[in-house]
């Protein structure tokens, strides 16, 4: 985005990383000063010019980067928008998203992600990525117009038919080719529809007790080894969306020492619930790919903190009422992550010592960004860098309640769960669109020269 406030903002007080608490100034969208610097540039502007946000004892982190959300529009408007979603991302601390290309239309051509980033753009709460289509339609049967895409005005360089699995060898190894020509590269649904036909969660002892068709772990196993092989054989870059198994991990890792270049990505979802709480038959548990037993979310985690999973990837997937509050079998697979994200990766890899603040950003920003090339995300919070960051209160508790979000989706599985931590306030390109952890104003309303004073309360 190329709009950036003019106005300065003092932010007091507030721990980098979670290391010693130091002074910040924002100006022109950008880091100006830290520490003492900070306060003696900021004394030397005009009072009505700098804005002062009380933030003691908050963590500093860069804005959170989701390389795997879906915002539904266009054609999907019931179940969420490009500006209910990016609110919801804001509230969560996201200062950036992909929106993935399950819409209708299909985002499988330059017309319809370009319709995406202009609403993107236009909404200001958080920059929106499309997602191009791999194969048109989500089809799995000709390729899309990937070139098109990727030359577009969206400048699309992440392609998946993520929901779909692109199970034919030879159009993921033609897919792999062409990607590489425009630096880009495939996000991978990994699961083998032969062997996951007609499955309605994770095959185990759980689906036996319940009598529900089970989805194998091999069935996502057996995809990621083909196409690792597939992206070494290329020499393309490949990323794996949801993994959830323990044999997935130890797949990716062995990719990893012989040099493929594979990343994946990890849900909250899969870090923290498992199998058995299917056996209530509460549809807002079924998920694609399913959740899967507590041995798995072991594995999960141990690969998060370890490196062999990079990043983290909500998998927002906001449904309307009616498609989850409905008989197992009719209801449809997803839950909403993007406004609990950040408290349940702080249950599962922070509270339990597996990863500290400075790993936290790597794997929800600084890597995410590295992976779609992005200049000005995952930044370091450093002077003369884009001023995309978030204040986190690590000592709150919330009650989880979906009806109080800002997505439209109320599917989510961690309703009435006590989580730590809350979002405070998130900066997008200098401009506070969260403050005191509720909505403030987006980017695009943002006017120069607005000044004032804010205690970002923990």
């Amino acid at each position: 985005m190329s709009d950036t406030p003019t106005a300065a903002t003092l932010i007091l007080g507030a721990r980098p990383y979670g290391e010693a608490p130091l002074d910040l100034l924002i100006k022109d969208g950008r880091i100006a000063a830290l520490g003492e610097a900070a306060r003696a540039q900021a004394e030397q502007l005009k009072a009505e010019q700098v804005t002062t946000v009380e933030a003691e004892g908050l963590i500093m982190l860069p804005g959170m980067v989701d390389l795997h959300t879906h915002l539904r529009e266009p054609g999907r408007e019931d179940a969420e928008t490009v500006e209910t979603g990016s609110r919801a991302a804001a509230r969560g601390g996201f200062t950036a998203v992909h929106a993935m290309a399950n819409s209708s239309p299909v985002a499988d051509s330059a017309g319809v992600v370009e319709q995406v980033h202009r609403l993107g753009r236009a909404s200001g709460w958080t920059e929106v990525y499309p997602v191009g289509a791999v194969t048109v339609g989500l089809a799995g049967e000709r390729l899309a117009e990937l070139g098109a895409m990727a030359e577009s005005s969206a400048q699309v360089r992440m392609f998946s038919d993520d929901g779909m699995c692109v199970h034919n060898p030879v159009l993921m190894r033609r897919a792999l080719e062409y990607v590489k020509t425009v630096d880009g590269f495939i996000a991978q649904h990994a699961q083998e529809p032969l062997l996951t036909e007609g499955a309605q969660m994770n095959e185990g002892d759980v689906s036996a007790v319940l009598g529900l068709p089970g989805w194998p772990a091999v069935a996502e196993e057996s995809i990621i080894a083909r196409d690792v092989l597939l992206a070494q054989h290329v020499g393309s870059r490949l990323h794996i969306c949801h993994v959830s198994t323990a044999g997935s991990v130890e797949i990716i890792r062995w990719a990893k020492e012989r040099g493929i270049d594979v990343t994946a990505e990890v849900t909250p979802h899969h870090l923290l619930l498992t199998d058995e709480l299917v056996r209530g038959y509460d549809p807002v548990y079924k998920v694609n790919p399913p959740l899967r037993t507590g041995a798995d979310v072991e594995a999960l985690r141990a690969g998060l903190a370890d490196g062999t999973i990079d990043v983290i990837g909500t998998d927002h997937a906001p449904h309307p009422t009616q498609a989850k509050e409905c008989e197992w079998s009719a209801a449809a697979m997803g839950m909403t992550g993007l406004e609990t994200a950040l408290p349940v990766v702080i249950k599962t890899m922070i509270n339990t010592g597996l990863m500290d603040w400075r790993r936290f950003a790597e794997v929800t920003s600084i890597t995410p960004a590295r992976i779609y090339r992005h200049a000005h995300q995952g930044r370091p919070l450093q002077p003369g860098e884009p001023a995309n960051l978030i204040l986190v209160d690590a000592e709150a508790t919330q009650t989880v309640d979906p009806d109080g979000h800002a997505s439209k989706g109320r599917n989510s599985p961690f309703r009435g769960m006590e989580l730590p931590g809350a979002v405070r306030a998130t900066f997008l390109h200098g401009h506070p669109v969260v403050l005191d952890g509720e909505l403030n104003t987006p980017l695009s309303e943002a006017s120069a020269g607005a000044a004032g004073s804010s205690q970002v309360r923990p």
